[in-house]
C-alpha cells in the first residue's frame, strides 16, 4: 500500500481536513479516532483498540474490528501503527493525538519517531499543526516565512544538512535536548532536510 491514514484520539483537526489529507489506500482508527474520522467524513476500514473511549454505538458493517483488552502494554495508537506496518505502506499520516493529556501527546511524538517505522514516511497532523518524521532525508513543504522546528528525537541527529530554510545547517550535529533547531523559517516553499543518522521531528505549527 502507498498511503494509510490513522485517526487517533485527542483533539482532531476536523475543519477542512479532507482537503489537507492525501488520498488513502486504507483508513484505520485507534479507538475514539473512529469518532473523529466519521465526523470528518472518512470511511474507516479497520478499528483497533480497547474501546474505552469511543462514543459511537453502532459501527458501519464493513469495519474490521480488532479488539484488545484494557490491561495491555501498548497504547491504541501503537497497536494501530503495528497493524499498518504489516501492510508495508510508503506513507502513514497520523491524525489527532494532540491537545489532550500532555503525557499522551509526548508519548505520540516518541512513538512516531521510533526506529521501528524508519522505512515508512510518517506525518502527524493535529489541531496545532503538522510534524514530519525524518530518517535520512525528507522534502517538506511550508509557506515562505512560516516557522519550522527541527527537534532531535531519542538521541543525537548527526550530519544534518538543510536547504530552503533561513538558518542553514551544514553537517551539523544536533544532540538530544538542544534547542538549536527551534523556530527556523521557510525561505522557499520546499525545504530539503538530510541527516546521516538519528531522527528529526520537523514541526510546523499552525499560523492560527
Amino acid at each position: 500500500m502507498e498511503t494509510i491514514l490513522i485517526f487517533a484520539g485527542g483533539n482532531s483537526p476536523t475543519e477542512g481536513l479532507s482537503e489537507e489529507l492525501p488520498e488513502a489506500d486504507l483508513v484505520v482508527a485507534a479507538d475514539s479516532g473512529y469518532d473523529h474520522a466519521v465526523g470528518a467524513g472518512f470511511r474507516v476500514d479497520v478499528l483497533v483498540g480497547d474501546f474505552d473511549s469511543i462514543e459511537t454505538d453502532v459501527l458501519a458493517s464493513h469495519v474490521i474490528v480488532e479488539r484488545f483488552p484494557t490491561d495491555k502494554d501498548a497504547t491504541d495508537l501503537e497497536l494501530a501503527l503495528t497493524r499498518v506496518a504489516a501492510e508495508r505502506p510508503e506513507r502513514v499520516v497520523v491524525v489527532g493525538g494532540g491537545g489532550g493529556r500532555v503525557d499522551h501527546e509526548l508519548a505520540v511524538a516518541s512513538l512516531l519517531c521510533s526506529s521501528r517505522w524508519a522505512e515508512v514516511e510518517i506525518d502527524w497532523v493535529t489541531d496545532r499543526g503538522w510534524a514530519h518524521v525524518i530518517h535520512g532525508r525528507r522534502i517538506i513543504h511550508g509557506d515562505v516565512g512560516s516557522l519550522v522546528s527541527l527537534l532531535p528525537m531519542g538521541g543525537p541527529a548527526l550530519g544534518v544538512n538543510t536547504k530552503g530554510l533561513r538558518w542553514q545547517l551544514e553537517g551539523a550535529d544536533l544532540v538530544f535536548g538542544t534547542t538549536r533547531g527551534v523556530s527556523n523559517e521557510f525561505v522557499a516553499p520546499v525545504a530539503d532536510v538530510r541527516l546521516a543518522s538519528g531522527c528529526l521531528l520537523a514541526v510546523i505549527p499552525s499560523s492560527g
